[in-house]
């Protein structure tokens, strides 16, 4: 089952969403403003080759891994 990446065209929020079928996609609805215009975003992976884990991502105020690296201008 796909989880799939989306970004609201009104509040801009992105977010991630399990969908199992093409039905649970349409009534999709942002999880900020509740609106349905949202825009499937293009999905990244990585993978991890031996060695020791290494993180140089900068570090968001939120805690977790900054999802635009340089946008806000913290890196």
């Amino acid at each position: 089952m796909p989880i799939y990446e989306y970004r609201c065209a009104d509040c801009g929020t992105k977010f991630e969403k399990l969908v199992r079928n093409a039905g649970e996609a349409a009534v999709l609805e942002c999880p900020s403003c509740g609106q349905k215009r949202l825009d499937q975003q293009l999905s990244t992976f990585s993978a991890h080759a031996g060695g020791s884990a290494r993180n140089d991502a900068p570090m968001c105020p939120s805690g977790g891994a900054c999802p635009t690296p340089g946008a806000c201008g913290l890196n």
